[in-house]
């Protein structure tokens, strides 16, 4: 399999729009969804968010979203926002790919750690990161505030 995996350019952002949506429609929540694609060109580059992208003869098949944050008890921090594989390539080692490219943009960053969310019905994800050794949380509670 010739996938290639590298950083996102700007020309990829209608397709990485397209996977958040796929993405989005598998978690049940697409109607929440209120991004639209000039939000994603015009944070991409105001560089509010970076992308690593898994391509298959031209096409995105996976990617991950991804930005620096901090932690005040650890220091620098990189935030896993999304991460997906279209269905047809799961469990073929391209997500396992993007994983080692993210963890390594992580380190070369000098994040001390990088933290995400996974639903807890998402059982192929919740495996996936547990056989990468992660550590899944179940003490903490999500809050936000939209507006």
């Amino acid at each position: 399999m010739a996938i290639e995996i590298r950083k996102a350019t700007f020309n990829d952002i209608e397709e990485i729009y397209n996977l958040v949506r796929e993405l989005a429609i598998y978690e049940d929540g697409e109607h929440m969804m209120s991004a639209t694609l000039e939000d994603y060109q015009t944070d991409f580059l105001d560089e509010q968010w970076d992308s690593t992208v898994a391509i298959d003869s031209g096409c995105i098949i996976g990617m991950t979203i991804y930005f620096n944050t901090y932690s005040t008890w650890k220091g620098r921090m990189f935030w896993l926002e999304d991460f997906i594989v279209t269905e047809e390539y799961r469990r073929s080692g391209v997500g396992q790919r993007l994983w080692d490219a993210i963890i390594k943009e992580a380190k070369e960053r000098n994040c001390v750690m990088m933290k995400w969310q996974v639903l807890d019905w998402n059982k192929p994800a919740l495996h996936f990161y547990e056989k990468n050794q992660a550590i899944i949380e179940k003490d903490w509670w999500n809050g936000k505030i939209i507006f």
